[in-house]
This record gives structure tokens, sequence and C-alpha cells, in this order.
């Protein structure tokens, strides 16, 4: 007979997420995946890579921009960033050109094409969602509206924090 434990692990080990934290996380991952592939499902002619669309939604905000600080929103090492706008220049999408705060630097832009995909973008995701939304009853939309102002201060406090 094996020896018996003389006592249980925690269920929860010392600084592991809180199961609000836990289930959050599950959430948005689970969220993040179901719109990646019904983009790709229900419009077929979307082919941008994420991290292109997510540098196209900061230069849709912020425009004209520095490769460092797009780096910087992003999280991302300054060389991916560069490499991705490489290739947004290449499909016509940003244009690059000297700063003129600084003529040593360059920043980048939407084009009218990277501006209309962007549009097309959010309006698929927009729509998809929207789809999703009117599947739900009424007091599931209640809740998640009420939850909106919410889910946006957490945003903005992770991206105070870096965290």
């Amino acid at each position: 007979m094996p020896p018996q434990p003389h006592s249980k692990a925690p269920a929860t080990p010392p600084g592991a997420a809180t199961p609000d934290a836990r289930r959050l996380t599950e959430a948005v991952t689970r969220l993040r995946r179901a719109l990646r592939a019904s983009i790709r499902t229900d419009y077929p002619w979307e082919t941008l890579p994420m991290a292109q669309v997510e540098l196209l939604q900061v230069l849709g905000e912020h425009s004209p921009a520095r490769i460092g600080d797009l780096a910087a929103r992003q999280r991302l090492a300054a060389s991916t960033v560069s490499g991705l706008i490489g290739q947004m220049i290449t499909a016509g999408l940003v244009t690059r050109e000297v700063d003129p705060a600084d003529r040593r630097a360059s920043v980048v832009g939407l084009t009218d094409a990277g501006r209309d995909q962007l549009t097309a973008w959010t309006l698929a995701h927009e729509r998809r969602l929207e789809t999703a939304l009117s599947s739900l009853d009424a007091t599931d939309r209640t809740a998640l509206a009420a939850a909106l102002p919410a889910l946006f201060r957490l945003a903005e406090h992770l991206d105070d924090t870096g965290a």
C-alpha cells in the first residue's frame, strides 16, 4: 500500500490567479480565438495576420507614428514592428515618411487602402459580434453592456501598469 500524504496541496498555489482572474483570462482567450476563427470563416477575403490588424488599429488612432512608439504601444520589439511595417508597405496599407519633427527619423501612416482595410475589418467584426449578441437573451445582453465600462477601465489599468 503506498504511503498516504500528510496534507493536501493547496487548491490555489500562492501567487496564483484568483478564480475571477482565471475566468476572465479564459473568457478573453476564447473570445479572441472565436473572433479570429470566425473572421476567416465568415469573411474569407480577410487575409491580414492579427499582428498587422492590430498595428492598423493603433495607426487608426495614432497616425502618423514612429516605429518605436508603435512597438511600445504593442509591447513588441522594434525590429518585429519594423518587419511587419515593411510587409504592410509592400501591401500598400501604410507609408513610411520622414518625420517632420526630426528629419533623422521616420513615421508611419495609413494609406487610403490601409484605412479602407481597417474599416472593412472593423465592420466585419462588429457584424459578427452583433449576430452573436442577438442570440443571447436580454439578461445576458444587459449584463454585457453593464460590464463594458469596467472592462475599458481594466484595459486602461493594464495599459498604465504594463501588466
